[in-house]
């Protein structure tokens, strides 16, 4: 393999894509503890949803024929049968003629096909109403099984759980869920100059940025991270740590020692671990063209640049799909926003540029402003939102031309 012969996004996935999704484990959870997990099989819905025909009005139950006709000048006279109590069944049918008084939620009683709203019912004596407006049958009713029919798959397998998923398989009569289990993921950073956070740097060294950035961005893809510390440019210490951390984990990210410094030694000790090893070095994008992509038995292992910026970059790009869906999509690269930029964007032909950016709305249309700085910045991360993709086939974006965006996190 050459050195920095740089591969695109896509072929780096493709490279990486071969060797992903393969045995991952699986566990069963209660309901709440799915939230945020990704399914390992498709979900069938235990029971119809609703369980029954109910009304979503308050008004009367009554049969649909009943009051074909009626108006505010000749409304249909129906006898009041009476009331369908929230949580029970009405006690009797509907024959013609009658109403049941019926509350949102309600369930409808037998022989009932549609409610009407009760502002479009006048009460005569509390024994009999006038209906002033016709419903067809199934107005105002939802059906059982029209929400979810029973033993229908509600959610496939590789779906990540949402809030609004917890209603639906509650609502379905699931209470428990075959997920995969969250990645462990080794996080490793690298550099003679790099203290801890709560250390005085002495001239020369700097705080330890990536360890804690990295910490965040796998917790927010899904995956569980282990810390493995600041470890110095040794090639012997450096694949010590890097064989511990892939026996107790499932994927490492060593950030830093991935140039082409003569103390950079990431690929090297990486390439010594097991095979396959480094699939690529150098990605064809900015920033974050410093990237070593490996696999060591059948776990990924990350060389992530230095740089907080182009570390968090790549991330985005390539560990935070792994981690989410356990394998990269088929489709295009996921920048599913368009926004105007709000300035003029050079860039390189060849390469993909992924422009750090705020958004905001002009006019009634979202746009995107470019942060400035370098890729060693932390602020030009912490102070955006998101990236903004610049295909390799350009060189440079205009002002108020559009660009496809995603969301730092999604």
């Amino acid at each position: 393999m050459e050195l920095f012969k740089a591969v695109s996004v896509r072929e780096a996935r493709e490279m990486l894509g071969s060797y992903s999704g393969k045995g991952q484990p699986r566990e069963e959870v209660p309901l709440l503890e799915s939230l945020g997990r990704r399914l390992a099989e498709d979900i069938r819905a235990v029971d119809n949803v609703p369980g029954f025909d109910r009304s979503t009005m308050d008004g009367f139950a009554v049969r649909a024929q009943d009051t074909y006709g009626a108006s505010d000048g000749l409304p249909a006279y129906l006898e009041i049968a009476g009331e369908v109590l929230m949580g029970r069944e009405a006690e009797g049918g509907t024959a013609a003629g009658r109403a049941w008084r019926i509350a949102t939620g309600g369930m409808l009683p037998p022989g009932a096909d549609a409610v009407v709203m009760v502002e479009y019912t006048e009460e005569l004596d509390g024994l009999n109403i006038g209906v002033t407006r016709p419903v067809a049958p199934g107005e105002n009713v939802i059906r059982r099984g029209e929400d979810v029919a029973a033993d229908t798959v509600i959610l496939r397998a590789g779906h990540c759980i949402r809030p609004q998923d917890l209603g639906l398989l509650a609502a379905a009569g699931v209470s428990r869920a075959a997920v995969f289990s969250p990645a462990r993921v080794a996080i490793i950073s690298t550099g003679d100059e790099l203290v801890a956070p709560d250390a005085a740097p002495r001239p020369g060294q700097v705080r330890d940025i990536n360890t804690y950035t990295l910490y965040g961005a796998v917790v927010a893809a899904g995956g569980r991270p282990g810390l493995y510390g600041i470890v110095r440019d040794d090639f012997a210490e450096l694949k010590s740590v890097l064989e511990r951390a892939l026996d107790e984990n499932d994927m490492a990210l060593v950030s830093g020692g991935s140039s082409v410094g003569a103390r950079d030694v990431a690929a090297g000790v990486i390439n010594t671990l097991g095979k396959p090893g480094v699939l690529f070095h150098g990605i064809a994008v900015k920033p974050g063209k410093p990237t070593v992509g490996a696999v060591v038995g059948s776990k990924p292992v990350f060389g992530l640049p230095g740089h907080p910026a182009s570390a968090l970059v790549v991330f985005e790009l390539l560990v935070a799909p792994l981690l989410r869906a356990g394998r990269y999509p088929q489709n295009e690269l996921e920048f599913p926003l368009r926004a105007r930029l709000t300035r003029n964007v050079r860039s390189a032909a060849g390469r993909e540029d992924y422009v750090r950016v705020r958004l905001g709305v002009r006019d009634g249309e979202l746009v995107a402003e470019p942060v400035p700085g370098k890729s060693g910045l932390i602020t030009t991360v912490a102070y955006a939102d998101g990236l903004a993709r610049i295909p390799a086939g350009k060189e440079g974006v205009e002002a108020g031309e559009a660009v496809a965006v995603k969301l730092f996190g999604a």
